[in-house]
């Protein structure tokens, strides 16, 4: 996918003067050679860290070799003024682990002790406001080192890609959709730009963009995607000059900011002027890992491409829609399983889900604008361009990062699966299935005054998504308590 960073991992070793340096070389060397086998891609920084010179020769070599993301290793107890110190000067995301003891032939002159040192290292860590990745158990073996380090890349292209993030929005939030408005402080605060724009910015851009000599190849690219499902051909010149003018335009104003994404207000207005509705060519760009959330909703945009950066597939802001009829639950308990009535709901949106995620997406008009837009005309013609079919069964991840009235982040991360269920209505849409749904909805989502729009990854990125939350120092982050473990506010009687 473009839009999102390539991790260039290194990984350094420390060692404390008064424990053998080579104890550290080997166990780094160890490592890498687990690293090789489970293909995990990682450069070995050679310089040892002991004191704080070497914190400058590590901070060349660091450089030198396009390092973006740091595993500082303790080989043994490490020397914690100059490893923190290090992780400090680094410019990008930073792992600690430590070496667990190999062997019992070794506890006199092997032994390393790093389960101490980084105890220590933790604590200086703090003096030095330092927010470091740390594993749920940080002390292994090579190749369970191995495994964390996997766990951590994910984590450092969400903390890499929020540093070099620019939000682009077009028009204010819609009055009946004022519960997508948040305060943008907070984005400053994450190292997140936001650029603000009109409605009449997005239509002047969209004009500009009429007779680009790449429509055609565009609108090529449009039919051979959606093939059967390219029901209105007539349309795709418009749509391919709107995805040109939106691409245009990120292009020409990043600026200092290498990775762009959108929140547009999408209705009533836009389909009067434009005569379509801009669905498909937002599925089309989630595809490219540049979600274009709906309704200028900046902080699903936002959920949307860190969900992107963590699964490296597309996202998608979808509707936390309407509950499942108990007459499609009963025919499909077969394939429900032990999922309750409660757990189950319908995620929603009209149809900016990418066709790589629907069962036979094609090209539709959106049922609810065509009631309000144009109720007497007998096929429609402004509210065409969604892009609509059952969402494809397999895991999910639900996500959102927003911002309360006064300016505090919240987030949430619940896993669970879309059910292979005919989910019997319009727009992109599906049967979603969430352990402890009910609850979760009750006590976190209208507890803590979340809006209705949720970001979709396709694919469990719990793990990785709740860790980057607590490194970006996201106190609150919520997530689908299982039965018999109650919420705060839940009443126990």
């Amino acid at each position: 996918m473009e839009n999102i960073p390539k991790i260039n991992l290194g990984i350094i070793a420390v060692s404390r003067d008064c424990f053998p340096i080579e104890l550290s070389r080997k166990r780094r060397k160890a490592v890498l050679t687990a690293c090789k086998s489970k293909k995990v891609s990682i450069t070995e920084i050679e310089t040892i860290v002991e004191n704080e010179k070497d914190v400058l020769k590590a901070l060349k070599e660091i450089q030198n070799k396009n390092i973006n993301a740091l595993v500082i290793y303790l080989g043994n107890f490490g020397p914690e003024g100059p490893t923190s110190m290090l992780a400090q000067k680094f410019s990008g995301p930073v792992m600690f682990a430590a070496a667990a003891e190999e062997t019992g032939k070794h506890l006199i002159n092997g032994r390393g002790d790093a389960f101490c040192g980084l105890l220590s290292t933790s604590y200086n860590s703090g003096l030095r406001s330092i927010k470091p990745y740390i594993p749920e158990y940080p002390v292994g073996n090579a190749s369970e080192i191995t495994d964390m380090i996997k766990d951590f890349i994910p984590v450092a292209r969400i903390l890499i890609a929020l540093k070099k993030l620019k939000i682009f929005s077009f028009g204010p939030r819609p009055f009946d959709f004022v519960t997508c408005n948040a305060p943008i402080k907070p984005l400053y605060d994450l190292g997140v730009e936001i650029m603000e724009n009109s409605e009449l910015d997005l239509y002047d851009i969209y004009n500009s963009a009429k007779g680009n000599p790449n429509i055609k190849k565009v609108a090529l690219d449009m039919s051979k995607e959606l093939g059967a499902g390219n029901t209105y051909p007539e349309l795709l010149n418009k749509l391919a000059q709107y995805e040109i003018a939106l691409m245009k335009f990120m292009e020409d104003n990043l600026g200092a900011s290498e990775y762009g994404i959108f929140a547009n207000k999408c209705w009533p207005s836009f389909e009067k002027y434009f005569r379509f509705v801009p669905c498909f060519v937002n599925s089309r760009l989630a595809a490219r890992g540049i979600p274009v959330a709906c309704e200028a909703d900046i902080y699903g945009a936002l959920s949307e491409y860190i969900a992107a950066c963590a699964t490296e597939l597309p996202p998608a802001i979808l509707d936390i829609n309407n509950t499942v009829p108990t007459d499609i639950y009963k025919k499909a308990r077969n394939k429900i399983g032990k999922y309750k009535h409660t757990d189950l709901f319908m995620g929603f949106h009209c149809g900016n889900v990418s066709s790589s995620c629907l069962v036979g997406g094609a090209m539709k008009f959106q049922l609810i604008m065509n009631r309000l837009m144009e109720p007497d005309k007998k096929e429609p013609d402004i509210t065409r361009g969604t892009l609509e079919g059952q969402i494809k069964p397999g895991e999910i991840t639900l996500f959102r990062l927003q911002s309360t009235a006064d300016t505090i982040l919240r987030s949430y991360v619940a896993e669970g699966e879309i059910l292979n269920i005919n989910p019997q209505t319009f727009g992109s849409t599906a049967v979603f299935a969430i352990k402890e749904m009910g609850r979760f909805y009750r006590h976190v989502l209208i507890g803590k005054k979340f809006p209705h729009h949720t970001g979709v990854a396709f694919k469990h990125a719990g793990k990785a998504l709740f860790a980057a939350m607590k490194v970006l120092r996201i106190e609150d982050v919520s997530y689908n308590q299982p039965e018999g473990t109650l919420y705060p506010d839940e009443n126990p009687f």
